[in-house]
């Protein structure tokens, strides 16, 4: 199965696919991040092309170069450091989870999640600040959990202690 199909079918089964993905290797969970986190970026650019618009004194360039900085340079860094503390707090409560299925589990849900991030991102250009992209962010956040708590779940088997 092709990534984007394992990605889509998370929202069907996320133990499931996240399952399929065990096997994934760092450099390819690496580049899974920082595809994911291109995809959150060009997410960002309705918003901020109608920021510009209603507020000119910072250009578009100036918007777009903060986010990507933001977004490509600083975000994969947290994803990281987020996914190396969960794994410490996991073994610390006992649990066997490794470094590298926690980054997996979290990349995997945040790359899962890009879609509604695309839609939020629409609703932010073409409506604006307001309760359509409170209820999409609300949305993308609950399944962004809901991935990433099942994820985990499926990869830290209940009977196993580290």
């Amino acid at each position: 199965m092709g990534l984007i199909p394992a990605l889509l079918s998370t929202w069907r089964a996320p133990r499931q696919a996240i399952r399929r993905a065990a096997g994934m290797s760092d450099p390819a969970i690496l580049a899974l991040l920082i595809g994911a986190m291109a995809v959150y970026f060009v997410a960002q650019w309705p918003g901020h092309a109608r920021a510009a618009v209603l507020d000119p004194s910072v250009p578009l360039q100036a918007r777009l170069g903060g986010a990507l900085l933001a977004t490509l340079f600083l975000m994969p860094l947290l994803v990281i450091a987020l996914a190396g503390v969960v794994a410490l707090l996991a073994r610390a409560a006992g649990q066997a989870l490794d470094g590298r299925h926690s980054r997996l589990v979290l990349v995997w849900a945040l790359a899962a999640v890009a879609p509604a991030m695309l839609l939020a991102g629409l609703v932010n250009g073409l409506v604006g600040p307001g309760p359509e992209l409170t209820l999409v962010h609300v949305l993308a956040g609950a399944a962004f959990l809901w991935f990433w708590v099942s994820g985990l779940r499926a990869l830290m088997p209940r009977g196993e202690r580290a």
